[in-house]
């Protein structure tokens, strides 16, 4: 079984002991109760009575550009925003970051991509399909909730996201709860229901009403060939049939088509008499921007709220308004009772919570990334499978890196509702000694110092080569060095892979002479994966090199997956920076060779939107020394990113 599986059902299990004693009856229907009091923003009407004051304008900067954008404010926007003396400023903040759909929809799309099992830079096999365009056309353009859920059940046009509720085709033997209806059942009922059906794809739960019979009922809308129930993998020899897990909504009109079917699960899904919908995504929400659900464990929507009539009022305004996600957003984060200052987390389970501020709250994998990257100016740029321009892009647009893993980032082949944020000894080993955020910092120090020149360009790239080939003719006037580089992308088996520079020759005076004559010792077509070789000419007058890039035959097997990569260049190349990237970045890039004192300033401003005290200034130019140099730096970066400062929303 699965971890994310697993996790879900140990969070649904914590639960039992609150539901046995309570009398909490979940409604269905929508409910929208009248506002205690008078106090502007409705949050703040259910919540007038939670004391404190809110937190200082950087402070509040920093949380709502993390929480709107997913990136810190630099110190520019910072210092603006300070200095802006309108006492409706923190609102217009929030309409400004809600307003960029690029921004926002970068940010957002990681959430949603763990909620609808999508991710991005994998490669999928069999039927799994990527809906990474439609989600983020879908956020940028603020698609109606109702209409987005729909979609999602009921792909009916062109272009809709298929994905979704095909699910993964699993190689091999498969236990029937992962036939794709029973995954379309589990995934679409946990991400807009609130409900939790890891059980009872298998038996009957042992923990809530849910039965055997409610999955395969849901399922059954996802397929139209017949679905024999099994439990626990034994065949029962008895069929299921649509049967949606609320009924009072109505019975399902059709048992049709599978265009029909899923057409009825759409409509049961977003009836206006289904409360459960927003609800969920309202409490998902509220989580995210508050550390705590107003339902815990979030996919348990059976359990009483903390406050149900806060929760009831703010799904029926998100139904009232068109089912407008950002206004949802709006009304959370314009709030005093967002702007309180955080409190810590784990309140002791057995006590009735009590709402008393936001919870502290880690730096999503994402989050800690693009911080990085946009304090020091080094950003990772998009692999694309052919030769030509790339772009460096924000962290959710690229694939999973050891990192990013340990700090949270699930492997979405599963819904995956929460993050496990806790510390671990491999996050530790990332943070103190990982490759990727050691590059970066040793990368980013030289730039901050120097201001080095960009990296030599590649005279030749191959793209992705797997079992195909690509030819080389590149003109060599007045080069003196080659650098033969071959990498790999992503070979399911690099031990196995073997390139080949095929027929390499160089043309001296107009005539082809092949490599072998003038490099006796150099040998092209034997070479083993991540090769380097370096052809000097010395004093030769090259015209052009020519060959053929390839695997050997042996290597193109599907139990080896060849994916590599060939270049050329005329310099040292960075291995770092091997293919041509446009020089823009996602945000503009921090200024470089400033004064000691200067640079203390700004990576404390962008880190944790402050000054430095006194003694951290001083204990920070101690560091860094005079003149500045990229290992001093390189300690001072480390030191601030470390930092639970830096680390937390506070």
């Amino acid at each position: 079984m699965s971890i994310p599986k697993v996790y879900s059902i140990l969070a649904a299990v914590t639960s039992v002991a609150a539901l046995a004693q309570s009398t909490w009856v979940a409604p269905l229907a929508p409910r929208k109760p009248a506002l205690p009091s008078a106090a502007g923003n409705p949050v703040d009407a259910f919540l007038s009575g939670v004391p404190g004051k809110p937190v200082s304008d950087p402070l509040y900067a920093r949380r709502v550009y993390l929480d709107v954008w997913g990136l810190l404010p630099a110190p520019e926007q910072l210092r603006q925003f300070v200095r802006d003396g309108d006492p409706d400023k923190r609102a217009r903040l929030v309409d400004q970051l809600l307003a960029d759909k690029t921004a926002y929809a970068a940010h957002w799309i990681s959430l949603w991509s763990d909620l609808l099992r999508n991710d991005e830079g994998v490669i999928y096999h069999g039927e799994r399909k990527s809906i990474t365009s439609w989600l983020r056309k879908a956020l940028e353009e603020n698609m109606p909730y109702d209409r987005f859920v729909a979609t999602l059940l009921n792909p009916a046009l062109k272009g809709d996201p298929e994905g979704f509720i095909i699910g993964v085709n699993w190689r091999g033997e498969i236990p029937a709860s992962e036939r794709p209806p029973l995954q379309a059942a589990q995934n679409s009922a946990q991400t807009f229901l609130g409900v939790n059906l890891k059980c009872n794809v298998c038996h009957d739960s042992f923990i809530s009403k849910w039965k055997l019979k409610d999955a395969y009922g849901l399922a059954s809308f996802f397929t139209a060939e017949p679905l024999e129930i099994a439990r626990c993998d034994v065949r029962t020899g008895e069929m299921a049939t649509p049967k949606f897990l609320f009924p009072e909504l109505g019975a399902p009109r059709t048992e049709g088509t599978l265009d029909e079917r899923r057409a009825e699960a759409a409509r049961l899904f977003t009836a206006p008499q289904n409360g459960r919908l927003t609800r969920t995504v309202v409490n998902r929400y509220w989580k995210q921007l508050f550390g705590r659900g107003l339902v815990e464990p979030v996919d348990d929507m059976s359990a009483e709220p903390w406050n149900a009539d806060l929760l009831d009022w703010l799904a029926s305004d998100l139904a009232g308004h068109g089912f407008d996600l950002k206004h949802l957003l709006r009304t959370m984060l314009t709030s005093r009772t967002y702007q309180l200052p955080t409190v810590n987390g784990a309140p002791n389970p057995r006590e009735r919570y009590v709402f008393r501020g936001p919870h502290k709250r880690r730096l999503s994998a994402e989050q800690f990334a693009e911080a990085v990257a946009s304090i020091t100016g080094e950003w990772r740029y998009k692999p694309i499978p052919a030769a030509g321009l790339t772009s460096y892009v924000r962290d959710w647009e690229l694939k999973s890196t050891p990192l990013t893993r340990a700090l949270g980032r699930p492997v979405r082949d599963q819904v995956s509702t929460e993050r496990l944020t806790q510390p671990t000894t491999l996050q530790a080993l990332e943070l103190v000694n990982g490759v990727q955020l050691a590059g970066w910092l040793h990368q980013g120090a030289r730039r901050l110092v120097d201001n080095p020149p960009p990296p030599p360009a590649n005279l030749f790239d191959s793209g992705v080569i797997r079992g195909n080939s690509a030819k080389v003719d590149i003109p060599l006037d007045g080069v003196r060095k080659l650098w033969l580089l071959v990498v790999d992308v992503d070979s399911y088996d690099p031990t196995r892979v073997f390139p080949m520079w095929k027929d390499a020759a160089v043309v001296v005076d107009g005539n082809r002479v092949p490599l072998s004559e003038l490099f006796p010792g150099v040998n092209l077509e034997g070479l083993k994966l991540a090769s380097r070789t370096v052809l000097d000419f010395d004093g030769k007058r090259p015209e052009r090199f020519q060959a053929a890039v390839q695997v050997a035959a042996g290597s193109k097997g599907s139990d080896v997956g060849p994916a590599i990569r060939f270049f050329v260049f005329d310099q040292e190349p960075d291995p770092l920076r091997l293919v041509r990237v446009d020089p823009r970045t996602p945000v503009p890039q921090p200024p470089a060779k400033l004064t000691p004192d200067a640079l203390v300033s700004r990576v404390y401003i962008h880190a944790v939107s402050r000054e430095p005290s006194v003694q951290e200034r001083k204990a920070a130019l101690e560091i860094l020394g005079t003149p500045l140099a990229s290992d001093s730096v390189e300690d001072f970066l480390w030191m601030i990113l470390m930092s639970p400062e830096f680390q937390y929303i506070r």
